[in-house]
């Protein structure tokens, strides 16, 4: 069986009205590139119908699988059992709210070719072709999300919680067969781990706009996020085997 060039994988929960928008374009955006690809849905749980919502996208693009998990398990779960079932040579994570068109990837391809091991889309950094739109509460609680994530040890990282990062295949293996935590706090995890263990990791600056409908909530979320952000750095500092 060939290798796809790239696995996009694109975990979801009760988004049988946000995903299949996105698949389509994602599915489209890959099968126009002439290359070898795969896109990994897994329905973490879903009680909305969202694997039924994405079967007509299966079934006209071979390249696009479903997997299920039976109960929720957490954004971090999703991503993991996603990236560890992928195929491809570089494999990338997205929202599936699709805040970051598709073709973003390009972007983050030219930093994998470039000889980054992780590359990261970020909504930080400037660059006068990129747009930003969000809303501003959104906007703060991200500085200070970010500002408390360097405090706790994850350095020259501007954004560690855009949902579009990518990975190589031998970076993606190792980082999430160690990967522990289960919910959104992962992205922190995997970038303590990548730094820890010598991983080269570029931030790109992605377009990017704000969706409604957002499953992360700053009051609601936030201190669980940071209990997790606590307990992987506590791990990856007591040292990776």
């Amino acid at each position: 069986m060939t290798q796809p060039r790239w696995s996009v994988v694109l975990p979801a929960f009760d988004e049988r009205h946000r995903l299949p928008p996105y698949l389509d374009d994602v599915a489209a955006w890959l099968e126009g590139r002439g290359e070898p690809w795969e896109a990994i849905v897994v329905d973490d749980g879903s009680t909305d119908g969202t694997s039924e919502a994405v079967a007509p996208i299966a079934a006209r693009y071979p390249g696009v699988r479903v997997l299920r998990h039976p109960v929720n398990q957490g954004k971090g779960a999703a991503v993991r059992a996603g990236m560890l079932a992928a195929r491809g040579a570089w494999r990338l994570f997205a929202d599936a709210d699709g805040a970051t068109p598709i073709a973003e990837l390009k972007r983050l391809e030219t930093a994998l070719a470039a000889g980054a091991d992780v590359a990261i889309g970020s909504r930080v950094l400037r660059d006068p072709a990129v747009s930003v739109l969000a809303r501003p509460h959104r906007i703060w609680a991200g500085r200070a999300f970010n500002w408390l994530v360097a405090r706790l040890g994850l350095r020259g990282v501007a954004d560690s919680q855009c949902g579009f990062k990518a990975f190589t295949a031998r970076a993606a293996e190792d980082l999430f067969a160690r990967l522990r935590t289960r919910g959104f706090g992962f992205d922190v995890e995997l970038l303590l781990l990548a730094q820890r263990l010598g991983y080269r990791v570029t931030e790109v600056p992605v377009n990017w706009a704000d969706q409604r409908g957002s499953k992360v909530g700053v009051l609601k979320d936030g201190p669980r996020m940071l209990a997790q952000i606590v307990a992987a750095r506590a791990r990856v500092g007591r040292g990776v085997r």
